[in-house]
């Protein structure tokens, strides 16, 4: 998949994310991954105010998505790292990063 579409891909997920459709943002992720991929990490789980897609790039063989989500909790940073699987793009990793200025 090009690099363009993939971020078509990653701008769709944030998307739903931040619409509260789970079961979508879910069904993008690698299944065996969950729930181990939400350990330890800090995820909307709600209400989105806004947010802003950071940055979106090629790491060897993934593609990393990174969404800054503003929430009545707080600004959240996330990055998904994304793995090729049967030929579609799923998320397989989630991390948070800081974000500046933030108080998260």
């Amino acid at each position: 998949m090009p690099e363009q579409d993939f971020r078509e891909l990653y701008e769709r997920h944030v998307g739903t994310v931040a619409d509260g459709n789970f079961k979508a943002a879910l069904a993008d992720m690698v299944q065996e991954n969950i729930p181990a991929v939400f350990e330890g990490v800090t995820v909307p789980r709600g209400v989105v105010n806004s947010f802003r897609i950071q940055d979106v790039r090629a790491e060897d063989d993934k593609q990393i998505g990174e969404t800054v989500y503003d929430t009545p909790d707080g600004v959240i940073g996330l990055r998904s790292i994304w793995e090729l699987r049967d030929g579609v793009w799923k998320a397989a990793a989630l991390e948070n990063f800081p974000v500046s200025g933030a108080s998260a």
